[in-house]
């Protein structure tokens, strides 16, 4: 079983046909059939099941795939990781983020990167959910990543900054005029609801906080994506919540932003399956700089609660 072997293996998933895969790795149909054949010999068992029209996994290649994507993906991370302790310049690093990281944070921090390091190149995986996001850094997928504090991880958790979690409404709302408001305050008003909301004890972030203020939601439409909520909220739909630096830069603050209180806050950390080294020490440098100083509280873990919002 070779490395080599692994990446014609998942070329040939990822295109469902040993045609394509051949063009894709540039190598004639014959060779790539007889690497697949030498892999399944070596793992005693079929790995693909050979259809008139394209190909799928077994139940064997099922289970194996998870584990050659992150031989692959390993792989290419130690290349990396080696060029850039040696100073060898160019080359790119992989960085994973949620979405709310992705538009609100991310674009000050690569624009100071570029001015930085105009020799790496940086490759951006957005991600739905922490959940999703810490699944995926797993499994290889990056470098490092951007987001809320891991609940399982066993590799470097770095915290880098905080965000406050605030509520979106329209400018000749009721509320227009204040800066903050305690949640209570809100029942029975609508909510554009958001896809992407967190899950705190097992409940919706939403659910869960109105419940503890003695009342529960009432949502006026779903959403796919944070940002899209905070426009519906701009234009009157419901409340919104969303991080502030999503409202205020993403968006453009096209609407009232409100604090809530106690406030809702969380942690933001860069995480990493090793210790960061070369360009991935200096991406968390770069984050550093371009987030306000922060601090966490003594005695901070991954995975611990640090405010009202909650491990969301």
């Amino acid at each position: 079983m070779s490395l080599r072997q692994m990446e014609y293996f998942l070329t040939v998933v990822e295109e469902s046909s040993f045609t394509r895969a051949a063009e894709a790795l540039h190598v004639t149909q014959p060779a790539l059939s007889h690497q697949i054949k030498a892999l399944e010999k070596s793992v005693g068992g079929p790995l693909l099941e050979r259809m008139p029209r394209g190909v799928r996994l077994t139940p064997m290649g099922r289970a194996y795939l998870p584990h050659a994507e992150l031989a692959v993906r390993s792989a290419e991370q130690a290349q990396r990781a080696a060029r850039a302790a040696s100073g060898a310049e160019g080359g790119e690093l992989h960085v994973a983020a949620v979405h709310a990281v992705a538009v609100g944070v991310l674009p000050d921090v690569f624009a100071h990167w570029r001015r930085t390091h105009p020799g790496v190149q940086l490759l951006l995986h957005e991600y739905g959910t922490p959940e999703a996001l810490e699944e995926q850094v797993e499994r290889g997928v990056a470098d490092l990543a951007v987001g809320p504090p891991p609940q399982y991880w066993t590799g470097s958790v770095i915290p880098v900054g905080e965000e406050e979690i605030v509520l979106a409404v329209p400018f000749d709302d009721d509320l227009a005029g204040r800066t903050s408001v305690r949640l209570e305050e809100l029942a029975g008003r609508p909510w554009v609801r958001c896809a992407m909301e967190p899950v705190v004890q097992g409940q919706r972030f939403l659910d869960w906080a109105c419940g503890q203020a003695g009342f529960a939601p009432r949502t006026a439409v779903w959403t796919e994506h944070t940002s899209t909520a905070v426009r519906m909220a701009a234009s009157g739909v419901g409340i919104a919540t969303a991080p502030a630096h999503v409202v205020r830069g993403a968006v453009g603050e096209d609407c009232v932003v409100l604090s809530v209180e106690p406030s809702w806050k969380r942690t933001l950390t860069v995480f990493t399956r090793v210790e960061p080294t070369g360009a991935a020490a200096a991406f968390v440098e770069a984050v550093q700089e371009v987030l306000p100083p922060y601090e966490p509280p003594a005695g901070w873990r991954p995975g611990k609660p640090l405010k009202a919002y909650q491990d969301c």
